[in-house]
């Protein structure tokens, strides 16, 4: 049996692709059973006060489920801009929450509203400032998949209408400092919108195990192609 210096490279070359892409989807595997975990924890994990809690790390937060004293900032809001739901366009509002004995907030995700059809026209977002206690999930901000330049802008105005949030910008804004998540509402307090928390729809770890299967197994295909094609060769 003898090799052939290019098909031996053209071998090498889909090898080393079609084994980073299987090993990416074990990996993709791993990060949804970790993603799992971590919600069934938090759904019986107790009730933490961020008034009380110092930890930001959102690998330590994610998922929990939250309560928070103060106040909202009603007067300063934002617009996450580009969210679908229902296929219909629209924006998630966040809204400051002035914790009680600090000097910081945190971004409350109050829900869902659509777009009304004209952009230079702004729904109502409105909602009081009184004292109260708001309870909800704590989860990280709305992703995109390509970030725009200037996509962390805030317009001018309120409420502010910004694409991507990037909390040391809009506390910059706003002039005091803000935690870095977002806290989800609760579906059953008022002063919200659309609220849809838990039907976002992922992969699970058995699809990206069958896809990593699939292109080990199109390499294992293309290993014994070029033995078959070697061997061809030789004998002719």
């Amino acid at each position: 049996m003898k090799f052939k210096i290019i098909p031996v490279v053209v071998y090498v070359v889909f090898m080393m692709v079609l084994l980073a892409l299987g090993n990416w989807q074990l990996g993709r595997a791993e990060e949804k059973r970790h993603y799992f975990a971590m919600q069934a924890q938090a759904s019986v994990a107790e009730m933490i006060t961020l008034n009380d809690f110092m930890e930001e790390d959102m690998e330590t937060l994610r998922y929990k489920k939250a309560q928070v004293m103060g106040h909202y900032d009603s007067r300063h809001q934002f617009l996450i801009d580009n969210q679908i739901s229902g296929g219909k366009a629209g924006y998630f509002v966040m809204t400051p929450f002035l914790l009680k004995g600090k000097t910081s907030a945190v971004l409350v995700n109050r829900g869902w509203i659509p777009l009304m059809g004209n952009r230079a026209m702004l729904p109502s977002v409105d909602v009081g400032g009184e004292e109260t206690i708001l309870t909800g999930r704590i989860n990280a901000f709305p992703s995109v998949g390509v970030k725009l330049a200037g996509a962390d802008i805030p317009t001018e105005g309120w409420p502010s209408v910004v694409q991507v949030v990037d909390t040391q910008i809009l506390a910059k804004r706003l002039g005091y400092p803000l935690l870095a998540f977002q806290v989800e509402l609760d579906k059953n307090l008022p002063g919200g919108f659309q609220r849809d928390w838990q039907t976002a729809s992922i992969m699970q770890p058995e699809q990206h195990i069958a896809y990593a299967i699939q292109w080990f197994a199109l390499a294992l295909t293309l290993t014994i192609l070029i033995f078959w094609y070697s061997f061809k060769k030789h004998n002719d």
